[in-house]
């Protein structure tokens, strides 16, 4: 006999687990359907298993830093890379663990299979009965809900007549599969995955070069934060090769690992390593689901819905990396959240995603929120703007890690904060009191006269935001 739930959310990932204890919470018989594991990409294949392969070489770096602190070791520091992806997996599987007790507090069912959207039938006259088919090959689970959220999150894209082996050419996914580290790898795609991959082969000792597309990496941060970068890493040995249109049938395997062809200025220069990540975005799950079942519409590879996140099928909602929205964890969390109270009939507040945290967490680390400088200009404001170097910042002297700076971008005529970017120790920690200033409308002064304890980090933000008006202290 079919069950029946108030809410029923395809896919587990961040998006979904986040929407389900959501509505536990509010009195809704829940249930959530995964073909994989409770926790999605992010937890298993994303943010936090390659965020701590990035703490294994942050240390690992430090370590060989040893001395500059007054610290002396006997022998040379060496990486045990085995032993840096068992500690990556013990806290996948803790966190987990605790999804399925937070699952268990809430009463909300797990369904563990392969869900497919059903339209109208014997089950219900609308569309969005779940089936749910199993590997064991056992009969299918007939799933009946009042609302129904698509949270089928995204995988890896590949670049064209050239798939993935997970041997030689590797997606994100495979990488964090890797059980030795090659001794080069080439890595097509300058963005946010292919930059944070750069940094911990780099930093683990591997030769990298990174082929970007455009002509700078990280091209959706301000152009300072992407020269920045692209400087600090040609320091650590990274090779930048930008402008790059890379060739995917110039692809071949060698004794040695592989090479491919790209142009560059017109010439096609060829480039050998021993791997091929290729990090070119990622597309939406949104095949092999069921939507030809429904009325729901599809736009550019990803399922449309309203500011509330419904479908065309006004029961249906979709969150995360299956929307055309920022694919961001935090994003997919809150999206998430809406949807539900949406469904509990609640106000809804549409997301302001320009007003969204966005991090990279390379060595060193990124992290912006509003507008560029260039964007800022191009939406028609005037601009001032104020910049903080982490050299002059006690405490990132203390840390050793004083390359970076902080900028906050303003409206010359309003005051409002338009963005700020970070680029710097430990930054990732700091953005979220430049995300609250936006929110409350606080100005730079606002940000500048609000006493930041010494030494922290933090008095960067506020150097840079007094710096706005020419009123920094230590600069």
């Amino acid at each position: 006999m079919a069950q029946e739930y108030d809410l029923v959310i395809l896919g587990g990932g961040t998006g979904g687990y986040v929407a389900a204890i959501q509505a536990a919470k509010k009195g809704k018989k829940v249930a959530v359907v995964e073909k994989s594991k409770v926790g999605g990409t992010c937890l298993h294949r994303g943010c936090i298993p390659s965020k701590a392969l990035l703490r294994s070489a942050e240390v690992f770096q430090t370590v060989k830093k040893a001395a500059e602190f007054g610290v002396e070791l006997s022998g040379d520091a060496a990486i045990n890379f085995l032993k840096a992806q068992e500690r990556k997996q013990s806290i996948v599987d803790q966190l987990e663990k605790g999804i399925h007790q937070l699952f268990k507090m809430g009463k909300i069912d797990l369904y563990e299979g392969t869900g497919t959207i059903l339209g109208p039938s014997i089950f219900s006259p609308m569309a969005g009965t779940i089936s749910i088919s199993h590997e064991d090959g056992s009969e299918n689970d007939m799933i009946i809900p009042k609302n129904l959220i698509i949270s089928t999150g995204s995988r890896p894209r590949p670049l064209p007549n050239l798939p993935f082996d997970e041997e030689v050419v590797l997606s994100s996914d495979g990488a964090l599969k890797m059980e030795e580290l090659p001794k080069s790898m080439v890595i097509v795609g300058g963005g946010v995955i292919g930059m944070e991959w750069a940094s911990l082969l780099t930093d683990f000792g591997v030769k990298v070069t990174v082929l970007e597309f455009a002509d700078r990496v990280v091209a959706m941060e301000d152009k300072e934060i992407s020269k920045e970068l692209t400087t600090l890493f040609k320091k650590k040995g990274v090779e930048i090769v930008t402008g790059a249109e890379v060739l995917p049938d110039t692809f071949k395997k060698t004794k040695k690992g592989m090479t491919i062809q790209a142009t560059v200025k017109g010439e096609a220069q060829t480039f050998e390593a021993d791997k091929l990540l290729v990090s070119v975005g990622r597309q939406a799950n949104i095949e092999n689901i069921g939507l030809e079942n429904t009325n729901i519409i599809l736009e550019k590879g990803f399922i449309k819905v309203n500011n509330q996140f419904q479908t065309k099928e006004s029961h249906i909602y979709a969150i995360g990396d299956c929307i055309p929205t920022l694919q961001l964890a935090h994003v997919a969390m809150h999206e998430g959240t809406l949807a539900v109270k949406s469904i509990c009939g609640e106000k809804v507040e549409p997301i302001n995603y320009d007003l969204v945290p966005r991090c990279i967490y390379t060595s060193p680390e990124i992290a912006c929120v509003g507008v560029s400088e260039d964007k800022a200009k191009e939406n028609g404001h005037k601009v001032k703007k104020g910049k903080f170097v982490f050299k002059g910042i006690g405490k990132a002297l203390v840390f050793g890690e004083s390359d970076g700076f902080v900028k906050v971008i303003a409206d010359k005529e309003t005051d409002d904060i338009l963005g700020v970017a970070m680029i710097g120790p430990h930054v990732t920690d700091m953005i979220s009191e430049a995300a609250l200033a936006q929110v409350l409308d606080a100005t730079p002064w606002e940000i500048g006269e609000t006493i930041h304890p010494h030494p922290t980090l933090s008095e960067a933000l506020a150097e840079a935001a007094l710096a706005v008006d020419n009123n920094q202290i230590h600069g």
